[in-house]
């Protein structure tokens, strides 16, 4: 398959065909090139915040409510563009308010089949930021979605820097990692941890950045990234494990083409066998022994 992943440029806009139009144009752009699975950043939602104009664009709890209340409209956009196109996509990630989950925001992903299935993945782990002042929330537990491309996790941002989280989704064949990073030493930490969970699980992972300053966000003020998508260093995959890369800071698509039987292989009989001996350390893990030299 091909996989298209986005460093993905927030804009301000003036209506909801502004955005409708934005993510057509990027999912035709996309399929055009051959790309059958897309992926959107976290919090790339963020510039619907936009739409309600006047301060309250510029209000944490205005703009996640204000973000919230378009995400109907924008899974139906997504999900006739798939169906249209004929291609899998992560769609950026949302603050959504979802009243099973109790009165503050999650973190949610959503990915749509050509078919019409349609599923969700929340975050699991908050930044300090989303912690205070977004209050966001963790919200429901990891998934493992079974789709024509394969098995598929998605590791939101911070959660790809958890070696836990990463080991629950050992069986996908795939880990989309929508990112959302104001500096670089932000961006670098999600894209070691996606390069890490591609090593541990002998996996790929597929890493989406959001661009640019937003000046008209307290929200997202700024951001650094670019796409990315990774592999195991090993037997069938590129020795520095980087099967694509974009420029930082410059917006559009990165491809690669991934072959599931290669990872397959790669967990069967690599040069190591990372995501086999990963139990080999229980009770290694415990026990440590200080020892004072010198």
């Amino acid at each position: 398959m091909k996989i298209a992943t986005a460093a993905y440029p927030l804009d301000l806009l003036t209506s909801w065909a502004d955005y409708a139009s934005k993510i057509e144009s990027w999912v035709a752009d996309a399929a055009g090139q051959g790309a059958s699975l897309l992926v959107f950043p976290e919090y790339g939602s963020i510039e619907l915040a936009s739409l309600a104009g006047g301060a309250s664009q510029n209000v944490v709890e205005a703009s996640l409510q204000t973000v919230s209340s378009f995400i109907p409209d924008a899974d139906a956009l997504h999900a006739g563009l798939a169906e249209k196109y004929g291609v899998h996509i992560c769609a950026a990630s949302a603050p959504v308010y979802d009243d099973t989950l109790g009165p503050r925001p999650v973190n949610r992903a959503r990915l749509f089949t050509p078919g019409g299935d349609v599923a969700i993945q929340d975050k699991q782990i908050m930044t300090r930021f989303e912690r205070s002042p977004m209050n966001v929330v963790p919200g429901g537990p990891l998934q493992l979605f079974e789709t024509a491309l394969g098995r598929i996790g998605i590791l939101t941002c911070y959660d790809a820097e958890i070696p836990l989280l990463g080991r629950a989704l050992s069986e996908a064949d795939l880990i989309l990692v929508p990112s959302c990073t104001a500096a670089l030493a932000g961006y670098s930490r999600v894209r070691i941890g996606a390069m890490a969970r591609a090593l541990e699980n002998q996996c790929v992972t597929v890493m989406a950045s959001t661009l640019g300053p937003a000046p008209w966000s307290e929200t997202i003020e700024g951001n650094t990234g670019m796409g990315g998508i990774f592999g195991p260093p090993d037997n069938g995959f590129p020795p520095t494990g980087v099967l694509a890369e974009g420029v930082l800071g410059q917006p559009g698509w990165s491809f690669a083409e991934v072959d599931l039987d290669a990872i397959a292989q790669v967990r069967a009989d690599g040069t190591v066998l990372n995501r086999t001996h990963w139990t080999e350390q229980s009770g290694r893990d415990s026990g440590v022994t200080s020892v004072r030299l010198g």
